[in-house]
């Protein structure tokens, strides 16, 4: 059932008006420039205000009846990186943030943003969305995120799609193109290809690569003699792999990104001097828009940090591994863009990283302004980047997946794992950014079309290692398959010179997956996934349980019993 769009709503200046279709609109205040046009065997909307006299948008909404079915399955991308993504049923809810831990976890996803409806039908996703029945698709998303973020609302009690974008209190005195989206329908690769080619976003010019970063064996605890005895093993066994890349835990602070920790005693130029010339790529990770209470920059340059309207800096999060709350700061204070030009023409130019893992993003957006929107404000931040980054290449992670487009060369597509299945903590708490392996799995599968698209997704590391984790060999293995087939970015922490003979054969038979060709996916029992790819013109299929129960997997006339979270290959 192809979207069909019925009603368009203008809120300005405490008024509300109803657009005709695709028709150009004259108020007082202001004209409107609205098309309506088939591009890319879809449907493309354009819309531009044109202010007469200043104005203050209160939003736009437009409206899609449609009648969903009990069977749909509805896809809702959270708002950021780490925000769980998938598929829902037509009845299901998305969960809230508890209450009491607002005040920590508000600002990592939407939580703090008001008007989003929520509960049982109400299910709501950020720059795009799909409804697939069986394996059609009905996809309606943003061209543009630049001028403010949109938000897509599916109302399946009232049989209602609404698209709307994010420009409350925006204040214009000038044109402005606040609307560009796109809408089709077809096949899962059909409406992802054509989605991508109206939007004119070039496919990512980057290569694949596999590699090592310190977080999840080491996380802060990490010194120079750690990142070359990691480096040695890979040299030793011969990995075929690409980038070598240090992650936090090297700064003295977070957001004193040129004071070294005394366990680099050579400095960070030095390692990744040694680490290129053992024949890999050198990466470092920074969170340029945040800075801890404990750094200096809190601590002696206030008038860096962004402040709420009470003057007040904006605290963003907690975290426990940086002892404390951390800041946003004021990206557009003309000292903030100086310094940080200055960190990363060292980090690139003088200490010679390849790659830039660039962290928390997000946080450069949490509040808009009187003359820029949110969507404005993290396209604007992720343009300055990209300039004096130049050809190295990127991470994004923790960014709006909409501002991330065409923007970042490789892009973290879900939430951290965890050294076990699930935090039943912070699950418990509805926390939607949580560290946890099994919302990083779950995302990876819901944003897989990105792959290669948008730009190269990084589904997070695989962790084969007996020591200093709990998660069962299953769950291990199925890791390394999902990541290995739905991700091109492919990363572990292990340290190489621990794995027995087993695991090494475990690693070697996935690697060979690497050029694979995915086909779709379909489910099966209560949350299991069955990944359709070819290789070397053979067809495959990578049954893939994830849940806590066993499932049973039909294949032609045969029924595979998996147990829980186990994962097997089967030539179709």
């Amino acid at each position: 059932m192809p979207l069909q769009l019925s009603k368009v709503l203008l809120r300005f200046n405490d008024r509300e008006v109803e657009l005709p279709l695709g028709k150009m609109s004259s108020f007082e205040e202001l004209y409107v420039d609205f098309t309506i046009e088939q591009v890319a065997g879809g449907e493309q909307c354009r819309l531009t205000i044109h202010p007469k006299q200043d104005i203050v948008l209160q939003g736009l909404e437009l409206y899609y009846p449609y009648t969903y079915q009990s069977t749909d399955r509805l896809f809702a991308n959270g708002f950021q990186s780490w925000s769980e993504s998938r598929e829902y049923g037509s009845e299901e809810r998305i969960p809230t943030l508890r209450g009491f831990t607002r005040s920590r976890y508000q600002y990592f996803g939407d939580t703090h943003l008001p008007g989003i409806r929520r509960g049982r039908g109400h299910l709501h996703s950020w720059t795009y969305s799909y409804i697939r029945r069986d394996r059609q698709f009905d996809f309606i998303g943003s061209l543009s995120e630049q001028t403010g973020f949109t938000l897509l609302h599916h109302d399946t009690q009232a049989g209602q799609l609404c698209l709307s974008k994010e420009c409350a209190g925006l204040q214009l005195s000038h044109s402005f193109p606040l609307l560009n989206c796109w809408s089709g329908s077809g096949s899962e690769a059909e409406v992802f290809d054509r989605y991508f080619e109206a939007m004119g976003c070039p496919p990512p010019k980057a290569a694949p690569m596999t590699g090592w970063t310190s977080w999840y064996n080491y996380y802060t605890d990490i010194s120079e003699e750690i990142i070359l005895n990691n480096l040695a093993a890979f040299e030793e066994k011969e990995v075929p792999a690409d980038i070598i890349q240090i992650d936090d835990g090297y700064q003295q602070e977070v957001g004193d990104w040129l004071k070294i920790k005394s366990s680099f005693p050579n400095g960070m130029g030095a390692v990744a001097k040694k680490i290129k010339a053992a024949g890999y790529k050198a990466g470092i990770w920074i969170a340029p828009f945040v800075c801890s209470e404990h750094s200096q920059i809190f601590k002696e340059k206030k008038s860096w940090l962004l402040k709420d309207r009470n003057g007040k800096p904006v605290k963003v999060g907690h975290i426990p591994v940086w002892k404390g709350w951390f800041y946003a700061l004021d990206f557009y204070n003309p000292a903030v863009q100086e310094y940080l030009t200055g960190v990363l023409f060292t980090f690139l130019n003088k200490w010679g990283y390849d790659l830039l893992k660039l962290d928390f993003l997000y946080a450069v957006c949490i509040l808009p302004r009187p003359h820029k929107t949110r969507g404005q404000i993290m396209h604007e931040a992720m343009q300055f980047l990209r300039e004096r980054i130049g050809d190295k290449l990127t991470l994004g992670c923790g960014v709006p997946l909409g501002s991330a487009f065409g923007q970042v060369d490789y892009c973290r597509i879900g939430t951290d794992i965890h050294l076990e299945w699930e935090q039943r903590w912070l699950r418990f708490l509805n926390h939607r950014e949580r560290v946890s392996t099994s919302s990083a799995l779950q995302s990876v599968i819901g944003r897989r079309q990105l792959n290669g698209r948008a730009f190269i997704n990084d589904p997070d590391v695989f962790i084969l290692r007996r020591q200093n984790n709990q998660l069962s060999e299953h769950q291990q293995f199925t890791i390394l398959l999902i990541n290995c087939l739905l991700g091109d970015l492919l990363f572990t922490s292990d340290y190489l010179a621990a794995y027995q003979a087993e695991q090494w054969s475990e690693l070697m038979s996935i690697f060979k997956w690497r050029k694979r060709t995915l086909k779709h996916i379909q489910t099966f029992g209560k949350n299991g996934w069955a990944i359709h790819f070819s290789h070397q013109n053979k067809h495959y299929i990578a049954a893939c349980n994830l849940d806590k129960q066993a499932a049973n997997f039909q294949q032609a006339q045969k029924t595979i019993s998996l147990e829980p979270y186990e994962s097997m290959v089967l030539l179709a």
